[in-house]
Parts: structure tokens; C-alpha cells; sequence
């Protein structure tokens, strides 16, 4: 599946290629669809993924043990205030990112808020196509980086369709000046690992208890030329980043979450979409000014001792 921030850069917000959006976007894109574009390429990835699905278990069907799933990208998102209309929000802003994939894959249809905010925008699938797409997955893989806070805003003016206001929620990482957590190198990325139990148990109660794989979960440094080798290996925040978040898995485990694997971005430093080069995600740091040799930052050898000790000891003697 291919990223969903991704999805919306390239055909709502017109910041990543293709580059389409509408011509009142912040990109003042010259041709796109901000309103009905996004919709219509997702439609037909959640298509295609399903026929793949059909095709690889037609093919293989007893041949193989193999199991085949799609990864997701989802935040998580927590009401700003106490108010009807911020919790409702919270709501839509989760089916408007999770929802928007996993109930047709889940139940064959799109969210009820979707469908009645984005209209006759959202393409809807045929009863031959919600057949195929329910239950095209043997596993779900989350990709989970931070928590926002979500609030309501009014609708936006019907002459202006977009994705980006269709939830009719916004999303924050502050709240009355305080930041939900503290902030990493990328300005979206706050360090919040109370939302990834919630989601997962949100998972479990909401879609069933699927088997879910951590497909990505990271924190990044911002890449300090001036700063000597030695320290730039010396990544203490990357490391309770993830003491942090595998505390609040093996939480959401012992809750009921059917999670079966935690796979980390990334093992190497990156070319991090628009960021670029300007950000480091990697347990590994990789030197661009010399033939990109690699050396190990001290969060790598934190999981080699991890992985070489008993894992639940590891978390339950951390701060959480």
C-alpha cells in the first residue's frame, strides 16, 4: 500500500509527485482534483490490493503456508477538549485515515461519515467489488509514529471540496501551548506512546482483533553536519522512544491486541520523502560524505541487548 501521507501529498496537497491539487491549494497545483482525486486513487488501490490477495490465494491456495496482509499508515488521535463536538471530531479524523481503508477491507463499505460528508465524491464499490475487498487480508501492518490532538471546524465552502477539510476535523500535536509530547527532528512527529496501546486496542474492539504487525514505528534527529561523529551516534532520545513504545505494546498485548511482530523505521538513514537528507531516522548512521559508510548509532546496540535479554524484563524494569 503505498504511504498514505503520501496519497495526500500527491493529490491533495500537491506537494509530492504528481503534484496535482486543487488550484487554491497552498501548492497552487496547474491541474488535480483535491476534492475527488484522493478518493478515486484510493479506491482503486484497495481494488487492486484485493485482487491480489484473490489471485495469490487462487494461485497458492494449499501450496504455500504464506500469509498476505496490507500495511497502513495511522496516527492516533485524542479529543482536545472535553466537548461533543472535539470527541465527534476525534472520531472522523480516525475513519477519515484508518477507516478510510479498513472498513472496506473489514466490512466491504466505507465509513458512514465518509459517505455522507464526501457525497457522491467518494466512489462506491459494486457488490461484486465489496465481496472481494471484505476480508482481503490475512494481517494488518500499522505504521504508527505520533498522536494529534483533533478538533471540529466548520464545513468548508462547497465550492472548494477537499480532502483536507472534508472531516471537518483539524489536528494538532498542542494543546494551550503544550506540545501532547516531545518533538522529534520532523515537526509532525511528537513522541506520544499511550497512542499506540490505544490504537491497538481501538484494533481489537473495533475491527474484530485482527493480527497486526508494527510495520513501522520511528523517531528522527535532525542531520547536524557540525556535529562530530561520535556524537551523532549517541541517539539516548531514539532509545526511549522505542523503550517507550514497546512498553505500550507489550501493554496493548497483555490487554487482548493480537500484535505478532515490531519492525522499526528504519535500520539505515534515509532519503526521507520531501525532508530529504535533512533528517536522520536510522539505527545505523550513514555517512553521505564518503561513500555512504555505515556505523552503528548506540540505539543498534540497545536492540542487540534487548533482543539478547528477555524482552519483558527489559520494558518492565524502563520508564514508561
Amino acid at each position: 500500500m503505498e504511504d498514505f501521507l503520501a496519497l495526500i501529498s500527491c493529490y491533495a496537497g500537491g506537494v509530492a509527485a504528481p503534484g496535482r491539487c486543487s488550484p487554491w491549494e497552498e501548492a497552487n497545483c496547474s491541474t488535480g482534483d483535491s476534492g475527488r482525486e484522493p478518493y478515486i486513487v484510493s479506491h482503486h488501490q484497495i481494488l487492486a490490493h484485493a485482487e491480489a490477495v484473490r489471485l495469490y490465494k487462487q494461485k497458492y491456495k494449499g501450496m504455500q503456508k504464506g500469509k498476505i496482509g496490507i500495511a497502513l499508515v495511522s496516527y492516533w488521535a485524542t479529543p482536545l477538549s472535553g466537548t461533543k463536538s472535539s470527541i465527534v471530531a476525534t472520531k472522523r479524523a480516525i475513519e477519515f485515515m484508518l477507516g478510510w481503508f479498513l472498513d472496506p477491507l473489514s466490512r466491504g463499505d466505507y465509513p458512514q461519515s465518509m459517505k455522507v460528508l464526501v457525497g457522491n465524491r467518494l466512489p462506491q464499490f459494486t457488490r461484486q467489488q465489496s465481496k472481494l475487498v471484505k476480508g482481503a487480508f490475512d494481517f494488518i501492518g500499522i505504521n504508527y509514529y505520533s498522536t494529534n490532538y483533533a478538533y471540529s471546524i466548520p464545513p468548508s465552502n462547497c465550492l472548494r471540496n477537499s480532502y483536507s477539510t472534508d472531516a471537518q476535523a483539524n489536528l494538532t500535536g498542542v494543546r494551550n501551548g503544550v506540545p501532547i509530547g516531545p518533538q522529534a527532528a520532523s515537526p509532525w512527529l511528537y513522541v506520544y506512546p499511550q497512542g499506540l496501546h490505544d490504537l491497538l486496542l481501538f484494533l481489537k474492539e473495533k475491527y474484530h482483533n485482527p493480527t497486526i504487525y508494527i510495520t513501522e514505528n520511528g523517531f528522527d534527529e535532525a542531520n547536524n553536519k557540525s556535529l562530530p561523529l561520535n556524537e551523532a551516534l549517541k541517539d539516548d532520545a531514539r532509545i526511549d522512544y522505542h523503550r517507550r513504545h514497546l512498553d505500550a505494546l507489550l501493554s496493548a498485548i497483555r490487554d487482548g491486541a493480537n500484535v505478532k511482530g515490531y519492525f522499526v523505521w528504519s535500520l539505515l538513514d534515509n532519503f526521507e520523502w520531501e525532508s530529504g537528507y535533512t533528517v536522520r531516522f536510522g539505527l545505523h548512521f550513514v555517512d553521505y560524505n564518503h561513500s555512504l559508510k555505515r556505523y552503528p548509532k548506540r540505539s543498534a546496540g540497545w536492540f542487540k541487548n534487548f533482543l539478547n535479554d528477555d524482552p519483558t524484563d527489559n520494558l518492565e524494569t524502563s520508564d514508561k
